[in-house]
């Protein structure tokens, strides 16, 4: 793994600031208060988050100590670094009222699950406690916290054992101590007395009151009727709610004589066959053939009855008529019967004329007022039709939803009534469980009594054999932990002391190749003569031997895992400028991934350079 970059949008004294890392060694110089602890820690609280404490401490825990100088509402940042090929940026938001993680794949281009599992693959398995006591060195801090002992044994423990992390031995061997103890409690001197029939009625009532319906299911009973009656409030809610709005939709429909669906759509039917009638009688009325031939009717009527009173009156002067064998007189009765049926003919068709306007006025008139009614307006037009069915579509909608309405409210009508039975049950099974335990009560109160009686007389020699016989399981199994403990200690010196006298053979230069660290950390200088505690070397050395120790305490935790960024903070103050030499180029080598190093002072870039070790310069 290795850092890319910082984005620290609100974090202790920086606002808005971004620092980019690069493979290799880098170096972060800043004089003293520049804020190269306050990068180290929001470093850290983007890996393993920022948790605020409370009570007293909370006024100067690590939430409070960095807390943003300016816009406290931007305590927040970034943190993007590259992971076995994928570039991943971790976001978090640390205030109190609004914590947030966020982990993107840039490689991928989408959000990943911020699971504890994937943070834990992401980290190697590398926890907070181990980050502060290996690869991480804080400013004039190079031992170890006591934490990282329990963490290492554990570890350790569990990899000679269940190869997983279940096994607490410290946890196991308090567990016996425990368990002893009370057994202990429980033995008392010997006893020639009998107690058999006291034990038997004990053992009677231990059986009754074990019995399952002495079982305190009181609470639960309690609690459901609780639940049940809140469930019932929220029904009864929701059924009042719905009632409401089934008696608006109910009330809207029989405003407009809407009872039911098939009056929407009767209503709806007839609307459509008087537009159909109101259609073909405009239609029938616009034509001009009925009214030509009206008036060719009427013409010819004028003109026979002319005809024919210019034939009475001239009937003298028309011998012609006589030749053609048509008397006068015949032939204006011929016209008159003639002119009476074309007048015949005209009067009905401007009756049915007249008829179909009339028809067509109240077709019309009828539309208009449906129109008028539903739409606000009383234009015939098609588009007028169209919003009708609109607004019929609307009342059956209405009327579809308002009857599911009142069934819902039916169906919650039942619910209710279930609920309340189920309540009245609660409330018998209260009263039986109330009665049940008060017999409990009674019986332990007897029970008591008993044991107090048999406290008087003592336990008897069997009961003494079976506790003692316990108690001699519990040694046997004590010492089989001893025995566990002290191979752990073993293999903890096997795995670590040859890890870290590797190391510090390194780091030293060769001044130093072996040493020996037991189950509490405690590190020792081998010789020839005697080992010699670390507090007998020098100060420089000392530290040094604390770095091994921390890198040997990494390894051990990563295993073969990808290498974690390695971290320090104004960590070399004490080494003259031989150790910070010899410890820099060891590094340098030895070590394959990234390295970080905050520093206040500029002889480490010098050293560097002087070196031709390559590195990458950040001034804060």
């Amino acid at each position: 793994m290795k850092f890319l970059e910082l984005q620290i949008k609100g974090f202790g004294k920086f606002h808005d600031r971004s620092i980019a890392f690069e493979d290799g060694v880098n170096v972060v110089y800043g004089k003293n208060e520049a804020g190269k602890s306050t990068i180290h820690t929001f470093i850290r609280c983007m890996l393993f988050g920022l948790k605020p404490q409370r009570g007293r401490a909370a006024k100067k825990d690590l939430y409070s100590q960095y807390e943003p100088w300016e816009n406290s509402g931007t305590y927040e940042g970034a943190l993007r670094l590259e992971h076995e090929g994928h570039i991943y940026r971790i976001e978090r938001t640390f205030r109190k009222d609004k914590k947030e993680l966020h982990i993107i794949d840039e490689t991928l281009g989408r959000e990943i699950e911020a699971t504890d599992a994937f943070m834990d693959g992401l980290l190697g398995g590398l926890t907070e406690t181990a980050y502060n006591n290996t690869i991480s060195i804080g400013q004039l801090k190079s031992a170890t916290d006591g934490g990282m002992v329990m963490e290492l044994k554990n570890y350790i423990a569990n990899m000679n054992t269940s190869g997983n992390m279940a096994l607490n031995i410290t946890k196991a061997s308090a567990f016996l101590k425990a368990q002893k103890k009370e057994l202990e409690s429980q033995l008392l001197p010997e006893a020639a007395r009998s107690y058999t029939m006291l034990l038997s009625e004990i053992k009677t009532i231990e059986k009754d009151i074990a019995s399952p319906e002495y079982a305190n299911q009181l609470p639960e009973y309690q609690k459901l009727r609780n639940d049940t009656r809140c469930e019932i409030e929220q029904k009864q809610a929701e059924k009042e709610d719905l009632l409401q709005r089934a008696a608006r939709g109910r009330q809207l429909l029989e405003q407009n004589q809407f009872p039911d669906r098939n009056s929407i759509d009767q209503y709806e039917q007839q609307t459509e066959d008087l537009y159909a009638d109101y259609q073909a009688l405009k239609e029938q009325s616009e034509k001009k053939s009925s009214k030509i031939t009206a008036g060719i009717f009427l013409t010819l009527t004028l003109l026979l009855a002319g005809g024919s009173i210019v034939i009475f009156a001239l009937s003298s002067r028309l011998s012609f008529l006589y030749d053609i064998g048509i008397p006068p007189l015949y032939a204006t009765i011929i016209l008159d019967v003639l002119a009476v049926c074309c007048g015949v003919i005209c009067r009905t068709l401007l009756s049915r004329t007249k008829r179909l306007n009339k028809d067509l006025s109240l077709c019309s008139q009828a539309l208009q007022e449906t129109f008028r009614r539903h739409i606000g307006e009383s234009d015939l037009s098609e588009q007028a039709l169209d919003s009708f069915r609109a607004r019929m579509a609307e009342f059956k909608r209405l009327n579809t939803v308002t009857v599911q309405t009142e069934n819902a409210v039916a169906a919650i009508t039942g619910e209710i009534a279930a609920l309340n039975a189920k309540q009245n049950d609660c409330s018998d099974a209260i009263i039986k469980q109330q009665k049940l335990q008060w017999e409990l009560e009674k019986k332990l109160e007897l029970l008591a009594g008993y044991k107090n009686q048999m406290e008087a007389l003592k336990h008897t020699l069997a009961e003494n054999q079976r506790i003692s016989q316990e108690l001699a399981a519990i040694d046997l199994a004590q010492e089989t932990m001893n025995d566990l403990s002290m191979s752990i200690r073993d293999s903890f010196g096997l795995y670590l002391n040859k890890t870290a006298s590797d190391l510090v053979a390194g780091i030293t230069g060769g001044i130093y190749s072996s040493m020996s660290i037991d189950e509490n950390l405690n590190v020792f200088m081998n010789t020839r003569a005697k080992l010699v505690p670390i507090e007998q070397v020098s100060s420089g050395t000392m530290d040094q031997i604390y770095l091994a120790l921390r890198l040997a305490a990494a390894r051990l935790i990563q295993g073969d895992k990808e290498d974690m960024p390695l971290i320090f903070d104004d960590s070399f103050v004490l080494y003259d400028d031989d150790r910070l030499k010899s410890a820099l180029k060891w590094l340098t080598k030895s070590y394959g991934g990234q390295l970080i190093i905050f520093t206040c002072h500029q002889r480490e870039a010098q050293m560097l350079t002087a070196n031709q070790i390559g590195y990458h310069l950040i001034r804060i």
